[in-house]
């Protein structure tokens, strides 16, 4: 019966117990979800949506001479361009392949080349 007695003190006031939760009660709560977002935003999401940007870009600025690199590995020079499809030739032999898998502009020794910094008006 002791115990009892010391668990009713220690419970809230009645009237407080069915109250809603302030508003800074809800923002305190929802805090960590809302940390852990700008978190990711800054670590995961902004700098995909960088290179994305970057990638796309560059994909545009391609010419007809560029030497490319494509995502499978191929090393070779274009030969041809038009709006999807770029033909490379690779040694003695010329391939047909879609534009968006051109990995990066390389110089003739295989070297990635820096992007030229896009000239403001």
């Amino acid at each position: 019966m002791l115990f009892v007695s010391e668990a009713f003190a220690m419970a809230p006031p009645q009237g407080a117990a069915g109250a809603a939760p302030s508003g800074t009660d809800m923002l305190m709560q929802f805090f960590p979800l809302i940390l852990m977002f700008v978190i990711f935003w800054f670590l995961l999401i902004r700098p995909q949506q960088k290179r994305a940007k970057a990638h796309k870009a560059m994909l545009a600025a391609l010419k007809k001479g560029d030497y490319v690199i494509s995502s499978a590995g191929l090393l070779g020079r274009i030969v041809e361009i038009d709006e999807e499809t770029v033909l490379l030739e690779c040694g003695e032999s010329k391939l047909r392949m879609s534009r968006a898998a051109i990995g990066n502009v390389v110089d003739k020794d295989g070297k990635p080349v820096e992007p030229e910094p896009a000239k403001k008006k």
